[in-house]
């Protein structure tokens, strides 16, 4: 089984939300996940998102492959890390 780290899509029509999600490759977006470890909110303001990091760190571990958006995400997290300290 191929894992991926991805998102998925929840929210009502125009309200959109996403969640960060370990999933099977061959699962639908929105089908059956093994794992929710973060979530995306594009329409809010400051700090719109939160991961859980050592559970991607987990996951890539175990072999998992990271799409390009949570990839962007991861940067941003590890950036405001950086700030923070």
């Amino acid at each position: 089984m191929s894992v991926k780290i991805r998102m998925t899509r929840t929210g009502a029509n125009k309200d959109i939300a996403y969640r960060v999600v370990a999933t099977d490759s061959r699962c639908p977006r929105d089908g059956k996940n093994l794992e929710v470890i973060g979530w995306y909110d594009p329409k809010h303001k400051g700090v719109n998102f939160s991961l859980k990091m050592d559970r991607i760190e987990y996951w890539k571990s175990k072999g998992a492959q990271v799409s390009d958006t949570v990839k962007s995400l991861i940067r941003k997290s590890r950036a405001a890390a950086k700030s923070n300290a």
